[in-house]
């Protein structure tokens, strides 16, 4: 893990390609978060899955990389609007007030037009779903659009973010099988509660900033009992995974493909320091690892099933 948290920097470093870029190109870089490519990856792993526990995974490589290409796109269109919205939030957070827009390194009309041009990329992506597939697509629009003003009405944003970043499992096997199945709303449900924990430990690194500028997170609302909460929702998606697999397989061998995952869920609980803001970044960028051997599970139990 040390190589983790040696990556760790605040908003305002530049590390790697995002130095070497012209400084009017830099913003809209750092607008999408091209230099953080976590957010991807987390946005990717749960359509990944779908596709792997349908069984299409080895023979539709293809559809992995669209839903790489729409990951990073729309994840990066997700930040900009983000951004937008959060803007003057943004600035009286310390890890955030740097960011292009809350700075004034670029202009609010400039970032609409980059949030338009994502947004493009992902259309390309869209049409090359088929008809069941791309309307599913096209419904999370509202769900993604509402969540920047969730931090502002609920104390558990982290819930709504679940939906969003989730949905690609619900795109993902209609892409393959033309439809829905009870394996798939399982293996939804589970992702949901996975990114409630993941994105719980990540709120613990501002918990003092969102309490002086009045943004609201499950970080704040379960307090000392942060560890606890994020434990639960490890559990609860764990076992929501385990009935998707037996849905595909009804075999207790299957759900041992859950156990490297399990494993490493548990270590994120155990290892946690919820005072250390560099620690729970850290824990928090291991779930790129944990999408992966979720990954393989489902590759795995589809390719058996």
């Amino acid at each position: 893990m040390a190589k983790e948290v040696e990556d760790i920097v605040p908003d305002s470093e530049l590390k790697g390609l995002a130095r070497r870029l012209p400084d009017r190109l830099r913003p809209y870089w750092l607008l999408a978060r091209f230099d953080r490519p976590i957010g991807s990856w987390l946005l990717f792993w749960p359509g990944a899955w779908a596709i792997a526990l349908a069984g299409a995974a080895l023979a539709r490589w293809d559809l992995l990389l669209w839903f790489a290409l729409g990951s990073v796109a729309m994840r990066g269109a997700g930040c900009v609007y983000n951004d937008i919205i959060d803007r003057d939030l943004d600035r009286k957070v310390a890890r955030t007030a740097a960011r292009p827009l809350a700075s004034g390194r670029t202009s609010l009309k400039a970032a609409w037009a980059w949030l338009l041009l994502l947004c493009l990329i992902g259309l390309l992506v869209l049409v090359q779903l088929d008809r069941v597939a791309a309307i599913t697509a096209i419904a999370s629009l509202g769900a993604v659009a509402a969540y920047p003003f969730m931090k502002r009405i609920t104390w558990w944003p982290q819930a709504w973010l679940g939906l969003v970043f989730s949905w690609g499992a619900l795109v993902g096997w209609p892409a393959v099988t033309g439809g829905f199945a009870p394996a798939l709303w399982l293996l939804y449900a589970g992702s949901v509660f996975w990114v409630i924990g993941y994105d719980t430990i990540y709120a613990l690194q501002d918990i003092e900033d969102d309490a002086l500028a009045g943004v609201k997170s499950s970080a704040r609302a379960l307090g000392d009992r942060a560890r606890a909460g994020v434990a639960f929702c490890y559990v609860v998606a764990l076992a929501c995974w385990a009935g998707a697999f037996w849905q595909m397989r009804p075999q207790w061998l299957a759900t041992l493909a859950l156990l490297p995952m399990a494993l490493h869920l548990g270590w994120q609980v155990a290892a946690l320091r919820p005072a250390d803001a560099a620690d729970a970044l850290a824990k928090f960028r291991s779930n790129r690892f944990a999408g992966l051997l979720m990954f393989l599970a489902c590759l795995v139990v589809g390719s058996t099933a």
